[in-house]
């Protein structure tokens, strides 16, 4: 997929999947179980995935975490699908 496919215009179509935030027992995020939803969500054949959106539970997590999250999510994903992320902010 060439770097220009990947870009979100007009053209842009099919399914894209809002993703919740896996979090551990402990609160902190749980990267295990982001590996294993994004690995889920394109062996289901999404066309794209939007993270840290409205069910992604942005606002609870600091900038680090934000920014820490997206890195290992885009990472994951390696190019094969368009990506969202969400950057509201309450307030």
């Amino acid at each position: 997929m060439t770097r220009s496919n990947l870009l979100l215009d007009e053209t842009a179509h099919g399914v894209y999947i809002i993703s919740a935030t896996p979090f551990s027992d402990d609160g902190t995020l749980d990267y295990a179980s982001l590996d294993r939803l994004i690995d889920f969500y394109l062996g289901q054949g999404v066309h794209g995935l939007t993270l840290l959106g409205v069910m992604g539970e942005a606002p609870k997590l600091s900038s680090e975490e934000q920014s820490q999250f997206m890195q290992h999510a885009l990472r994951r994903v390696n190019e094969q699908r368009p990506v969202i992320v969400g950057v509201s902010n309450p307030g």
